[in-house]
């Protein structure tokens, strides 16, 4: 006699487990402590074989007599629905074994003795907030170039053109780990770099020198409108003019206040080699005034979500569009956090000071192979407290 759910539903437990037919061989098993389960029994190969489909009522009637007909086809097709459900599990699980996201720790965890703590926790923060979402749930071999360009896409909506890009490095370095190991046979990543969005040049177009008072006044009152420690990280961005990503990731322990000097270790560095950024009595003032927001933290910009990260590389440049500089309104060009390099380089190049000392404190690399061989993170260190003092003088002076 067919079930109804009605019946189902008032069946009650006893003192031993009971057995209730449905149809076409579907049966229900009501366990002693009140547990439903679907069973099917059918013959294979001259033998009686049962198959689990489902517990009550997670698996609704209508659901189990479904896949009820979907054993007896298999039957009747000379396969074995149990054995067909062992290997969809195996499948499953080589699937999961076989994900990109597993993939991706295991090629992690093979890497970061070769990285530095710092790097590899970046990496992987960067693989996790910026793929697994999206992909680490599929197995690598359904990774096409197709979906990596999604991927890719999703974060360069965020205008972070950057991450993108390191993004996309990191899912190559990850495949091109897949088959090395044999779970791959090709790359699917490997022929993507001109995919990549370019940012236009008046993304880091400087903010020309006559709109710098405006700017720092806009920049006195941030707090109005935004973070405090953003407005912070903007004055000691524009006093130090280092690369945004050094500022982000600057830690306390890095400065040294009794000689007025910031240390940045070569694995934070562009060009992988230690830096010194002598620091203005400005450039303090910003840091002194950091400690109550930050000094519990290991870096001077922790991230509002997370305090072992640091800001988001997106924070600075939203802040100086929320300011007004986002090139949409007259007599404010649209403006860059790194373009303040750029600004500083021209005015200290135009006032005479050093090139060469102008370059170091850049942390531009030296083009000719012999000079570099030759240039200390220190050299022109004196030529350079001088002039990292003037400009702040002058950043100062336009307030």
């Amino acid at each position: 006699m067919a079930l109804s759910d009605i019946q189902i539903r008032n069946l009650q437990p006893s003192d031993k487990d009971q057995w209730i037919t449905d149809e076409k061989g579907l049966r229900l098993l009501i366990k002693k402590n009140g547990s439903k389960y679907w069973r099917l029994k059918y013959r294979f190969q001259g033998k009686q074989k049962t198959l689990a489909l489902g517990v009550y009522p997670t698996t609704t009637l209508k659901e189990a007599r479904e896949l009820c007909i979907d054993a007896k086809r298999d039957v009747a097709k000379g396969v074995d629905p149990g054995a067909k459900k062992q290997q969809e599990k195996h499948d499953s699980r080589i699937n999961f074994d076989n994900s990109f996201e597993i993939l991706a720790r295991e090629w992690w965890e093979h890497q970061k003795g070769t990285w530095t703590e710092d790097h590899a926790k970046r990496v992987w923060s960067r693989l996790k907030d910026n793929s697994f979402k999206v992909i680490g749930h599929l197995p690598i071999n359904d990774i096409t170039p197709q979906v990596i360009i999604s991927t890719i896409r999703v974060i360069e909506t965020r205008d972070a053109l950057d991450v993108a890009q390191r993004v996309l490095q990191d899912i190559r370095r990850v495949c091109r780990y897949a088959v090395q190991t044999g779970r791959l046979l090709h790359n699917p990543a490997s022929e993507l770099s001109d995919i990549l969005k370019s940012r236009k040049t008046s993304h880091r177009a400087s903010l020309p020198l006559e709109e710098l008072p405006q700017f720092m006044k806009a920049l006195s009152t941030y707090e109005d409108i935004g973070r405090l420690l953003t407005k912070y990280a903007l004055q000691l961005l524009i006093f130090t003019f280092v690369r945004p990503g050094e500022l982000r990731g600057a830690r306390w322990d890095e400065f040294d206040f009794e000689d007025s000097m910031w240390r940045i270790p070569g694995e934070r560095m562009k060009m992988g080699t230690d830096h010194l950024v002598p620091l203005s009595k400005q450039a303090i003032s910003v840091i002194q005034q950091l400690r109550p927001i930050s000094g519990q933290y290991e870096l001077l910009f922790p991230s509002e979500r997370d305090r072992k990260r640091p800001m988001s590389d997106n924070t600075m440049r939203r802040a100086i569009f929320k300011l007004g500089y986002d090139g949409s309104k007259p007599g404010k060009t649209k403006a860059n956090p790194h373009g303040f390099r750029a600004t500083a380089s021209s005015l200290l190049n135009e006032k005479g000071f050093n090139p060469d000392a102008i370059e170091r404190q850049l942390s531009h690399m030296e083009r000719n192979g012999v000079r570099a061989a030759y240039t200390h993170h220190a050299r022109y260190l004196d030529e350079r407290r001088e002039m990292m003092q003037w400009w702040a003088d002058i950043v100062k002076s336009v307030k």
